[in-house]
């Protein structure tokens, strides 16, 4: 066990899988709050990191991560899933949040995978604006096996500094824009508050670049009614990069909007690491 990291008892044992919840120490001395799901021994196949979307925590949004995690631990795979600081019961601040110290997170958190799981391949599902960390992390993830992306940001300047869809145009506008400029944050759907220090990264990064370059397959699940990441740039990225599996949902918004079409996500997303992980590498 990594120093710093802190293995609560065992929450739930179901005959096919148990849940552990964990205390991680990201390097800058953060503490992040996780979930192992341990599959059965003879059947694990691999071991797959859950990466959430900004506002929510690692159960990602009403609980998608947790019923994919359940999915994944039927199929044979290990499970980790963790908040980012300022998510969740994560530590840290909202205004806090910036795109380097997510980074350091996604590290504790495939340390904690690769330690309590040594030799398994590693794969990553990132939904939304958890696809930027891993993508900024794909220089140092060599070991990666396999990445699925949900409705994935992937241009940070027209998805927030000059934002085209509807939900990027009333988050951080103009009136949104002079808040954070006075105030030092501004408020995400009225309540999650995002600092000065998060959007001057937003003009630095290019994830997709860091993408396109990485050589590991990769899936793309996207909702062609996405208001608030741009399903075409989604969808010209998979066009444009060899290994890449696209699937699109049709008629969902962001996050996916209704229960069967999170079980279409979700189900696409199992079904696929299943497939690749039965292929030798």
């Amino acid at each position: 066990m990594p120093a710093g990291d802190d293995e609560r008892s065992c929450s739930r044992v179901d005959g096919s899988a148990s849940v552990q919840h964990l205390e991680l120490s990201s390097i800058d001395g953060i503490k992040l709050d996780a979930v192992v799901h341990r599959a059965p021994v003879a059947s694990t196949r691999g071991v797959a990191v859950l990466v959430h979307g900004i506002t929510v925590d690692m159960n990602e949004g009403g609980g998608m991560f947790v019923r994919l995690a359940d999915r994944l631990v039927d199929a044979g795979f290990n499970v980790v899933r963790f908040s980012f600081r300022g998510h969740g019961s994560s530590g840290g601040t909202q205004e806090g949040i910036t795109i380097a110290g997510e980074c350091l997170d996604l590290q504790a958190a495939v340390a904690a995978a690769q330690d309590r799981f040594p030799g398994q391949r590693l794969s990553i599902v990132a939904a939304s604006f958890g696809a930027v960390s891993v993508a900024l992390s794909l220089s140092w993830l060599v070991g990666l096996h396999r990445l699925a992306l949900w409705n994935p940001v992937l241009d940070l300047s027209h998805t927030f500094l000059v934002p085209e869809l509807a939900w990027g145009r009333q988050n951080f506008g103009p009136e949104q824009q002079k808040l954070l400029q006075d105030k030092g944050f501004l408020l995400v759907d009225g309540e999650f508050r995002l600092g000065r220090v998060l959007f001057a990264e937003f003009e630095r990064y290019r994830p997709v670049d860091d993408l396109l370059s990485a050589q590991v397959a990769a899936l793309v699940v996207h909702g062609d009614r996405d208001e608030s990441v741009s399903y075409d740039i989604a969808a010209g990225f998979a066009r444009s990069r060899p290994d890449t599996t696209f699937h699109t949902v049709a008629g969902s918004d962001h996050g996916f909007d209704s229960r069967e079409r999170e079980d279409e996500a979700i189900g696409v997303t199992v079904g696929w690491l299943s497939e690749q992980y039965a292929v030798e590498v």
